[in-house]
């Protein structure tokens, strides 16, 4: 009896890493059909800023308008060399959001504003920060958080950016903006289904999903300790799932 409790949650904590890896297929393939069309419509030399801002809003706005959006942000931050001008050009619009310090509560999809943000720190070096800086060097998609977002929705969010590039140089990064806790409705139940404490962590070991209410979302998780407990990578992400000790 006891070997086939073992396995039996052995194959729901497979099923919670599946859940992990679907879901964040389904926001790679929603970046890659927006990153296919960015470089279908622009030309050899790029495109003045108002059409990338017309373009990129009939791109991303229907998916924020779905019912019960998977995203509260999404949009495209081209590179100064893209446009023409000196900095980095935000193309970005943000989902109804909740009440909040910078935005009140809203009910429809808006452009992000920065004027509004210049009193902010973050607002120094945009091409320095993770989600920017990595997809450049490494050229792959890469997916930041869980952090505090400051800029625009005043909460833990997880940012997956993908870079735009035509024969070897950089465009700029295509990305979206999920709420942490929109990441734990879409995976608690796969997760709460192991049938033990279960946490879900970037490739620092920071905590981004927990059904173990004593380890909280960006606390850097220790090791399981036991012979039964278990790690499992989530396939076509940097995040794993670990499980506390099976009971014996």
């Amino acid at each position: 009896m006891a070997e086939t409790l073992v396995a039996e949650r052995s194959e729901q904590l497979a099923g919670a890493a599946e859940r992990v890896s679907a879901l964040f297929a389904q926001l790679q393939e929603q970046l890659a059909g927006w990153r296919d069309a960015i470089l279908a419509d622009q030309g050899a030399e790029g495109m003045p800023a108002a059409e990338v801002d017309d373009l990129v809003e009939r791109l991303v706005v229907p998916a924020l308008r779905e019912d019960d959006p998977v995203l509260v942000g999404a949009g495209f931050v081209a590179a100064p060399e893209f446009t023409g001008r000196d900095d980095l050009h935000f193309a970005w619009w943000l989902g109804p959001l909740d009440e909040n310090p910078l935005t009140g509560a809203t009910t429809e999809p808006s452009r992000l504003d920065l004027a509004s943000r210049s009193y902010s720190d973050y607002l120094r070096d945009f091409r320095s920060l993770e989600w920017y800086s990595i997809p450049r060097s490494t050229h792959r998609t890469h997916i930041t958080g869980p952090y505090v977002d400051h800029l625009c929705a005043c909460d833990y969010i997880v940012t997956v950016t993908s870079p735009v590039e035509r024969d070897g140089r950089l465009l700029g990064v295509v990305g979206v903006d999920v709420y942490v806790r929109r990441l734990e409705r879409e995976l608690l139940p796969a997760m709460l289904a192991v049938g033990r404490p279960v946490i879900l962590v970037n490739e620092w070991g920071r905590v981004m999903v927990s059904t173990d209410p004593s380890v909280l979302v960006g606390d850097v998780a220790e090791a399981p300790e036991g012979e039964r407990a278990g790690v499992l990578r989530c396939e076509g992400t940097p995040f794993r799932l670990v499980a506390a000790a099976q009971p014996s």
